[in-house]
């Protein structure tokens, strides 16, 4: 008797184990941690990582000569578009020929390299004069004034798409719109040109 009901318990004890096992399987299921799901990056937008205050940061060449200089009150970087927006900018460059070019103005917005700027409010760019050297003519002062001034400081342009001053030497004229090369020396002025010419001198 107690052989036959052995026998038949072993028929049934796969079925048993099977049904243990998806008992246990269940179980662990239920029971085991959730899965981390990915964490979906915030949105930063376009807020600022790191401030500067009353700084001044200047860059130099490999031969120690400098380069530029940049000053102003508070200086915001934005990650998102990895840009220095500047209050009460002052920026200050000097050529391999030792032009210096001077940049002031209210607000002033500069990409990663610094190799283009914009000037907003109250903006002024200057090119000292060069005096004259044998064989070689000197240049006079050249400013340019306006509410917005563009300028690319590696190919040494500066663009306006706002009225704009200009002032070379004892000349001066006012224009709707503005576009000046350096290199090739040329300027474009746009829109309702006006200009006084002052006459040279003989000597």
């Amino acid at each position: 008797m107690l052989r036959h009901g052995w026998d038949q318990l072993s028929i049934y004890l796969p079925v048993v184990l099977m049904g243990l096992l998806a008992l246990g399987t269940w179980w662990l299921v239920r029971n085991a941690p959730m899965p981390q799901l990915p964490v979906v990056e915030r949105q930063q937008g376009h807020q600022p990582d790191y401030y500067m205050k009353s700084f001044s940061v200047k860059t130099f060449d490999a031969t120690g000569r400098l380069q530029s200089e940049v000053q102003g009150d508070v200086a915001r970087h934005y990650i998102d578009t990895d840009t220095l927006e500047i209050d009460k900018v002052h920026m200050r460059s000097v050529s391999l020929d030792g032009r210096v070019t001077v940049a002031t103005a209210n607000r002033g917005l500069s990409n990663a390299d610094g190799s283009e700027v914009q000037l907003f409010g109250n903006a002024i760019v200057t090119r000292e004069s060069v005096p004259a050297k044998p064989g070689a003519p000197g240049l006079p002062r050249l400013e340019f004034r306006g509410e917005f001034l563009h300028a690319f400081t590696k190919t040494e342009r500066v663009l306006s798409n706002q009225p704009v001053d200009l002032a070379r030497g004892n000349d001066r004229f006012t224009a709707d719109t503005m576009t000046y090369d350096n290199l090739d020396q040329v300027l474009q002025l746009r829109g309702r040109v006006r200009g006084i010419l002052m006459p040279r001198s003989t000597q």
